[in-house]
């Protein structure tokens, strides 16, 4: 799969079609500086995880961290130019070697947590009509490669990503990346291991589309391949069905088909991962239920913290164990029909069984992972308040709370989060 090669083909594509269709988005370009964005984002982030099944192993760490992304415009012209840069920096306010493992700072040689760390990166970009190409490091959201920013500072990859929106209701990406700087890293050559079983893919490539087919339904379908790892492909059906003024039903159907390929380092591998989850929306009131299962004896693992869209994989647990089958009930309130605009309230409750690992590739990384007849079960809660108005506007709170119990083959764990976040739009 060559996609850089693809990728300048696509741009030419574009080319071509800007000539007939109309020069798209970047007919509309104001400049390289008058189109530009500079945003900062400051978050302090406090963890607790406290290992039950483990003695004193209890860890507790608190940062402080700031983002700032500038992001430009494109120069005027058939051919637009630009580039976005980013500097990320944290420093550790609480937590010593025992907190050693949440992954928020990184580790030194001497396996202390960092007392700072920052990083500074960016990315040049082109674009034709209203398709962009873009090389360097940055952050991606596709469903087979997604970069995380669940902890202090956000992980970004290194390489290039083509975006196109050349028509309405259909939009399609591709990318090919080479290394990944990690939540707890600074390091924009960090290797692109997997999630799971810690194997490192020499690159990831990418390609999808998805298509609006009316406001209610839309389609999603990706392929990807991480090479000397496996082929990977995902689908993706939403639909929405209003039931009254304020009622509405929603099915999202998610599922991936992972296959071990070349010299298959992650062992063999041949399994499907699906999920359907319902909601219905009542007012402030959201009730959701959902099923996921994993078909095929091995884990269902992935590279990027956020490159899994199943879901039941929740604040601890991906609920991705062999032949694992899960079930989640959640409770979503919004408390501004009670007369406090800004808070949420979330509580959630999910529960896997079936889970057999007896016959995973004895040969590979998970061999020995899982027995047979294992379970599990997370409760999650979280409380999020974000001010409406006045010199702290859009300053929020997130508090967020874990129960993991397991079988033998995973850790009972309790974890509460605190999150404060302060963004700043200076451009």
């Amino acid at each position: 799969m060559n996609t850089v090669k693809a990728t300048l083909i696509a741009v030419a594509l574009a080319s071509t079609h800007a000539q007939w269709a109309g020069a798209g988005e970047q007919q509309a370009s104001k400049g390289l500086i008058e189109d530009s964005t500079l945003n900062l984002l400051n978050r302090n982030f406090w963890m607790h995880r406290d290992y039950r099944n483990v003695r004193r192993n209890t860890r507790n760490e608190w940062d402080q961290g700031i983002q700032a992304h500038y992001v430009s415009g494109f120069t005027p012209g058939t051919l637009g130019l630009g580039f976005d840069v980013h500097a990320y920096g944290g420093i550790r306010l609480d937590g010593g070697r025992g907190s050693v493992g949440n992954g928020i700072l990184p580790v030194d040689s001497e396996g202390r947590i960092e007392d700072s760390t920052g990083e500074l990166g960016g990315a040049v970009k082109l674009r034709v009509s209203s398709t962009t190409l873009k090389y360097g490091e940055q952050r991606t959201t596709a469903p087979v490669f997604a970069t995380s920013d669940s902890r202090l500072l956000p992980e970004t990859a290194t390489g290039v990503h083509l975006a196109s929106q050349e028509y309405e209701k259909l939009s399609m990406e591709g990318g090919h990346f080479t290394s990944i700087n990690r939540r707890d890293s600074s390091n924009a050559d960090g290797a692109l291991t997997t999630e799971y079983a810690g194997v490192e893919a020499r690159s990831v490539d990418f390609i999808g589309a998805t298509y609006h087919v009316t406001d209610r339904l839309s389609l999603a379908a990706y392929a990807s391949q991480a090479e000397e790892l496996w082929r990977q492909y995902f689908a993706n059906v939403y639909y929405t069905l209003p039931l009254a003024e304020t009622q509405t039903v929603s099915f999202d159907l998610v599922a991936y088909k992972t296959r071990d390929q070349g010299a298959a380092l992650a062992g063999q591998l041949d399994n499907t991962a699906y999920s359907l989850k319902a909601a219905y929306s009542q007012g402030p009131h959201k009730l959701s239920v959902a099923y996921q299962k994993i078909s095929g004896d091995d884990f269902f693992d992935y590279i990027g913290g956020d490159s899994i869209w199943l879901a039941n994989s929740v604040q601890y647990s991906d609920f991705n164990a062999p032949n694992e089958r899960s079930w989640q009930l959640r409770y979503d309130l919004n408390l501004v029909a009670f007369g406090v605009p800004g808070l949420t309230l979330m509580a959630r409750y999910v529960k896997g069984d079936q889970i057999d690992g007896t016959r995973v590739d004895p040969n590979g990384p998970f061999a020995g992972w899982t027995g047979d007849d294992q379970k599990h079960w997370e409760r999650d809660m979280e409380a999020r308040y974000v001010i409406q108005a006045g010199m702290a506007k859009d300053l929020s709170f997130r508090l967020r709370q874990a129960t993991h119990r397991s079988t033998s083959f995973d850790n009972d764990l309790d974890e509460v989060r605190l999150i404060v976040e302060y963004p700043l739009s200076l451009l």
